[in-house]
């Protein structure tokens, strides 16, 4: 609840400070008072449009802070969702500057407007005459029927499966749209992989192919080059192999001469037979190097395909040409399986379709149970308050689909006489009808449902009597569960309240200031003499405000 409101430099107002209980509470005061001013300044606080013509002093900020009592309205996850730190006491602050610009603030944490504005829905309620919008939104009467069915429980469950229910949606749009690009390319795709594939490619292509190609290029030349090696190795007068057989024949003299030569001599034999092996190995290596040209232009045509391949994909390596082969075959295998993907996307989907309208059966059976009694609760509390033959019907539409409070959409409907056809509240009802429903509304809401604080600003213009007193009943009612403020200049209503606050000004040659006080209980009862006789407080006004009093 509302428990205090600071203004500085605001309008009328150089600075006040008043501070507020629980209950029912009535402002009173002459028209152009200031009724209005504090309203403004508190709508401001609240997140409305800031003004730098509101600021009294154009050289001096504008300030105006509220304090409310939240530890009642649950939220706990506001506040951590948008990481600010949470108090059962907390301080919503708006300022503006001369420049124009503002700032707003909850427990001094600067924050943006809207969400002061949002969070501030949660806090309070003003509601005037003009104020319609609210009751005609679909949003709000199911609220109502919710409230009054105890379908809180259910609406969350089923508002998190509808979460999943279009995320679940999206994704299978998503799934079908890359099949269908997956498929119109796929045909394609699938060619080139099959002619990577039957390409063979090798992993490792210069050694198996370009060595191999280039050996069987140059096999004469090959040929040569060895036979000239033999010769340089087997000749009689400068070969390698006499020059070694002479070299061991010294040696072995050597060591017969001298054991010290035995190692060496050990040596020398062993490069001797290396030799000779070696020598074996090269002259088979010339007998097995001949010239297949059939294996030649296997090779030839090898490389051809292999290149073909490379310029047709603008790439220089084998190896490119296999990431390639690999990735085609990836996107392959995707496109195969993700037809059953999408069929187990489905399956998620039509589980959900199940337990989204079990809830929604649910949900829409407890509101048909107490339309009839919502129905009748509005009648009699809108006959208490002169509409006496007021008469309400509420129509719930099914719909194929799942929407945001079920499956079905709902309907207020109204007539204000006897004779006359039911019609969209929205589209017959006057301001006057309007405020005295909503204030059935929340009435009824109440009971089931923490409301937040509620003003209603002049919404008894225009009746009096014994009216005016069923208005002043029902909001006293009202008030037992949740603050209420009401602006009013009907003594009937005045007197029904906890507390009583008057907004007055004073004004001196050069200076003019809203200001607002707690009456007294001596204070209250002039107040409301003075409601009752208009400009003078006579002695009957006064026995009078004492009666509506007590």
């Amino acid at each position: 609840m509302l428990t205090q409101l600071r203004i500085k430099n605001f309008a009328l107002i150089d600075e006040l400070t008043v501070s507020f209980s629980g209950g029912m509470s009535c402002i009173t005061g002459e028209t152009g008072a200031g009724k209005s001013i504090l309203l403004g300044g508190l709508s401001l606080v609240l997140g409305k449009r800031a003004d730098i013509s509101l600021l009294k002093d154009l050289n001096e900020k504008c300030v105006i802070e509220a304090v409310f009592q939240i530890k009642n309205y649950d939220l706990k996850n506001f506040f951590s969702q948008n990481n600010l730190d949470y108090f059962d006491e907390t301080i919503l602050r708006r300022e503006v500057i001369p420049n124009g610009k503002s700032r707003a603030f909850i427990n001094d944490t600067p924050v943006k407007v809207n969400m002061l504005e949002n969070l501030s829905m949660n806090l309070i309620d003003i509601h005037s005459q003009n104020e319609k919008q609210l009751i005609n939104q679909e949003s709000y009467q199911f609220l109502i029927i919710d409230s009054f069915a105890k379908n809180n429980y259910i609406l969350n469950d089923y508002k998190i499966f509808m979460n999943e229910y279009n995320l679940i949606k999206d994704e299978l749009e998503n799934l079908k749209k890359k099949r269908f690009e997956l498929n119109e390319s796929f045909e394609y795709k699938k060619f080139i992989y099959d002619e990577l594939l039957n390409a063979n490619l090798p992993e490792n292509y210069e050694d198996d192919i370009e060595y191999k190609y280039r050996e069987l290029s140059n096999v004469e030349e090959i040929k040569e080059n060895l036979r000239k090696s033999i010769s340089l190795l087997e000749n009689e007068q400068i070969g390698l192999i006499n020059k070694l057989i002479e070299f061991r024949n010294i040696i072995k003299d050597l060591n017969q001469s001298s054991n010290k030569y035995m190692k060496i001599k050990e040596r020398t034999d062993f490069i001797y037979y290396e030799f000779i092996d070696f020598l074996e190995d090269f002259n088979k290596g010339i007998d097995n190097l001949d010239l297949y040209p059939e294996e030649l232009l296997k090779f030839e045509n090898r490389i051809n395909e292999i290149n073909t391949l490379l310029n047709k994909h603008k790439l220089k390596k084998v190896s490119e040409l296999i990431d390639l082969r690999d990735e085609l075959r990836k996107e392959i295998e995707k496109n195969e399986n993700i037809d059953q993907y999408i069929l187990s996307v489905k399956k998620k989907k039509r589980d959900l379709e199940t337990k989204l309208n079990n809830l929604s059966r649910e949900i829409s059976k407890k509101r048909k149970a107490v339309i009839p009694s919502i129905e009748s609760d509005l009648k009699r509390l809108t006959h208490r308050m002169g509409m006496k033959d007021a008469s309400f019907k509420i129509e719930l539409t099914s719909s194929e689909t799942f929407l945001k409070n079920g499956k079905e959409s709902i309907a207020f409907y109204f007539k204000a006489n006897k004779g006359t056809d039911f019609k969209l509240l929205k589209k017959i009802a006057s301001g006057g009808e309007i405020s005295r429903i909503m204030l059935s509304i929340k009435n009824i809401i109440s009971k089931f449902k923490k409301l937040p604080t509620i003003i209603f600003d002049e919404i008894d213009s225009g009746v009096s009597g014994k009216i005016s007193d069923s208005i002043a009943d029902i909001m006293y009612e009202l008030s037992i569960t949740t603050q209420v403020f009401t602006i009013t200049h009907l003594p009937q209503v005045a007197s029904k309240g906890n507390n009583h606050f008057k907004v007055f000004k004073n004004t001196n040659k050069s200076n003019t200031n809203t200001f607002i006080k707690q009456l007294t209980k001596k204070e209250r009862v002039d107040e409301i003499a003075l409601m009752l006789s208009g400009n003078k407080i006579t002695d009957t006004a006064k026995a009078h405000a004492k009666q509506l009093l007590n």
